[in-house]
């Protein structure tokens, strides 16, 4: 194993001495962007007028298409495809394993005779059948159900892949139920757009449609492919479950936004290539704050498509990677001592009259608008921060919030000096009791003058989970793996719910006799006393944060399997099934799933963990034990004995700690496959996912502690696994 290390830095040596940066290409990215995406361009050289027009209805209205639209729609993708050396295609999914799936299907179609031709249907395009039980279900099929569904999402653009068109779909079973991350939040962001509009509608009645906007930040290290390959953690668990941090990590701040490093950078042009040709408009590249760790950033888009992009992302990460003898690890937390991976979700609302709701204008009747989605957002989090905080859980993140590195499990809101001040004039000066006129005017200059000052004054505050950031709020808390559904999906349906309410209650107040902009203040008054407990300004990795937070009724779970009982409350039940977005069964079994995962892959760390300390780590300690025990026989033969006794003292004293710590280690490998063996016996998926939490999660670090001291004692042409310092500084 140490000579498998030894040739992965070999290979990195030469891999560095044969690649030319030099005969790289630069073009424009307008040449080729969005080339593999059937857009309107292609749309419209594709398809007949009327068709393009009436597929452009149906995407913007969210409606159901005509089997002869299908067809023809299907005729056209196929010409547009096949133009382009396209031979196959496939439904493109989201399923609940993270990750996306696909299943090809030739064009061709054998007419007899050794013939040929090439088909594709409105009837294909709509809809295919995949293998529903082997997915992720939570008991919603049975293991001899196999039948389940893909219907075409129009909303989301087909797109190429190599040699195959890839549509993007939904994932359902055969009764009916949703299995994927998709058909959920095209469901909330629906229920969004109906109980949204009423209420911008009040300050414009122009509106007709308000849209979710989502800008995703993805984190990731990128490590050589060959010390990946030594690693067998890093290889089927994402993550080191050893490695002694390296004598210089991320404490000199060197890296952030530093000159990024040739490889990397030559592995971020072909990255962005071929996102670009894919129309995932990234834009931001840049070095982050561990050593290896890199961010990219795509302009806002529609939720949806925004999601769709980031899982297409991830995949295309991986591809370009393995060309370059790279690759990428989206682990939240895949070394410990430095910072782990996020993937900060921006979210806002838009109008289709071009207004982002979330923006402070520049006058009175516009920060009134502005006010009126701020606080219903503050009180949607307030309400459900418990849910929200579920949605983000996995077992990868619970290493990296409150890391000092991502924001603490508790929820809160950051919104800057001057908003609050602003918050804080609104609920004392707007009485239950009639305004008189100058107040009203008063009140709403006071508002007016937000925007001369907003951007200036706002800082931004990393140790938020919910900040706001001048016309979004930015949710730091999200794993750098994870599916930006699942948080997405949370932020929609919550908004959505709220908004119901501030529209019936806005409609009470008016039915007692309110003018429309006093009763809305009225009511942004109420909601603002109701939720201020959430605002927080101050350092959320401090301990006094942790007490105030207890003080304040704000839940501090520290773990998934607790998060993921927020999905039982009775009050997140009945908002999903309110909305139609999940059905209580349907919420249930994804519950179900998430806790699944969680307790396989501690499952697998466990191990993974126990293989390689008795069949990695032992082996080489008991080695070197060898080598000083063999130097220890020659000093004696060397030495008088006198001089012999204090020469051996050092080595004595490792040979003991070798011995002590090996002992050890065998010790808690042994405890460790006992309690896994206790958490199997349990038939509940939730409380087995809670003993996998509280007592085998607890055994990783104690065989960490003992392993590391050991990678400091032996010698290191004799350690097998690649260290911190080889992964995180070999370019």
């Amino acid at each position: 194993m140490a000579q498998l290390r030894f040739h992965a830095l070999q290979s990195i040596l030469n891999r560095q001495m044969n690649y030319d940066f030099s005969k790289e290409k630069t073009e424009k990215i307008s040449d080729y962007y969005a080339a593999n995406v059937f857009h309107e361009r292609e749309m419209e050289q594709f398809l007949s007028k009327d068709v393009y027009r009436r597929i452009q209805e149906c995407i913007a209205k969210g409606a159901r298409l005509e089997r002869d639209l299908a067809d023809e729609v299907a005729s056209g993708m196929k010409a547009w495809a096949m133009s382009k050396g396209v031979t196959h295609y496939t439904h493109w999914f989201q399923p609940l394993t993270g990750r996306t799936a696909e299943k090809h299907d030739a064009f061709f179609t054998p007419s007899g005779g050794g013939r040929s031709f090439e088909e594709f249907g409105g009837a294909q395009l709509v809809q295919q059948e995949p293998d529903a039980s082997s997915f992720p279900n939570g008991g919603l099929r049975n293991t001899f159900e196999a039948r389940g569904y893909t219907a075409w999402d129009p909303s989301s653009p087909a797109f190429i892949m190599g040699d195959t068109l890839c549509i993007p779909t939904v994932f359902v079973a055969y009764t009916g139920e949703a299995l994927d991350y998709k058909a959920p939040l095209l469901k909330a962001l629906a229920a969004l757009n109906e109980a949204a509009v009423p209420v911008a509608q009040m300050f414009d009645r122009n509106v007709t449609r308000v849209t979710a906007t989502l800008g995703w930040e993805q984190e990731y290290f990128l490590v050589d492919d060959a010390l990946f390959r030594a690693r067998p953690d890093l290889t089927l668990t994402g993550r080191t479950l050893f490695g002694h941090s390296s004598s210089k990590g991320q404490q000199l701040d060197d890296h952030y936004f530093g000159s990024i490093p040739e490889r990397a950078s030559a592995f971020m042009r072909d990255l962005e290539k071929e996102a670009h040709k894919l129309g995932i408009p990234i834009k931001t590249r840049h070095n982050e704050v561990a050593p290896n760790q890199f961010e990219c950033a795509p302009i806002f888009e529609e939720a949806n498509l925004a999601v769709d992009h980031n899982q297409l992302l991830m995949d295309v990460m991986e591809k370009v990677a393995h060309k370059h003898g790279l690759r990428v690890l989206l682990h939240e937390k895949p070394f410990a001592g430095i910072n782990g991976s996020g993937k900060h979700n921006n979210w806002s609302l838009s109008t289709d009259t071009g207004v982002n709701l979330l923006s402070p204008g520049n006058t009175p009747k516009t920060n009134i608008r502005f006010l009126t989605f701020f606080v219903n957002t503050i009180k949607a989090v307030h309400d459900y921060a418990d849910l929200l905080r579920a949605s983000i859980a996995s077992a990868g993140n619970d290493h990296r919030l409150g890391a000092n590195e991502a924001p603490p499990a508790i929820i809160s809101i950051f919104i800057g000096s001057q908003l609050t001040r602003v918050l804080q004039d609104l609920e004392k000066r707007v009485k239950d009791a009639d305004m008189s006129p100058d107040e009203k005017t008063d009140l709403k200059l006071h508002i007016g003058k937000i925007p001369e000052i907003l951007l200036d004054n706002t800082d931004r505050n990393r140790t938020s989970p919910f900040a706001f950031t001048g016309n979004k709020f930015e949710l730091r808390a999200v794993g750098s793996q994870a599916n930006c559904s699942s948080p997405m999906v949370v932020m929609n349906s919550i908004m959505a719910m709220q908004l119901r309410k501030f529209a019936n209650d806005v409609e009470a107040l008016k039915k007692k006799g309110k003018k429309k902009d006093e009763a809305i203040l009225n009511v942004l008054r109420k909601y603002i006393q109701q939720s201020k407990n959430i605002l927080f300004e101050g350092n959320g990795y401090g301990e006094e944060w942790v007490k105030e937070a207890a003080k304040r009724g704000l839940s501090n779970i520290r773990t998934t399997p607790h998060a993921l009982d927020a999905y039982a409350d009775k009050s997140v039940v009945e908002l999903y099934k309110s909305l139609d977005v999940l059905s209580p069964e349907e919420l249930e079994a994804r519950t179900e799933i998430y806790q699944e995962d969680y307790m396989m892959r501690i499952q697998i760390e466990s191990r993974v963990a126990g293989d390689m300390a008795l069949n990695h780590i032992i082996p080489a300690a008991l080695n070197y034990q060898g080598r000083v025990a063999a130097t220890l026989k020659s000093l004696k033969e060397v030495y008088s004995a006198a001089e012999f006794k204090s020469l051996a003292a050092p080595h004595d004293a490792i040979i003991k700690e070798l011995s002590q710590r090996i002992t050890k280690i065998q010790q808690l490998v042994k405890d460790m496959i006992e309690e896994r063996k206790k958490a199997n016996a349990i038939g509940s998926v939730r409380d087995c996912a809670l003993a996998y939490c509280d007592h085998v999660m607890p055994y990783l670090e104690q065989i960490r502690y003992e392993v590391d001291k050991l990678e400091l004692l032996v010698e290191d042409d004799l350690w097998p696994l690649p260290k911190y310092r080889e992964l995180l500084f070999t370019k």
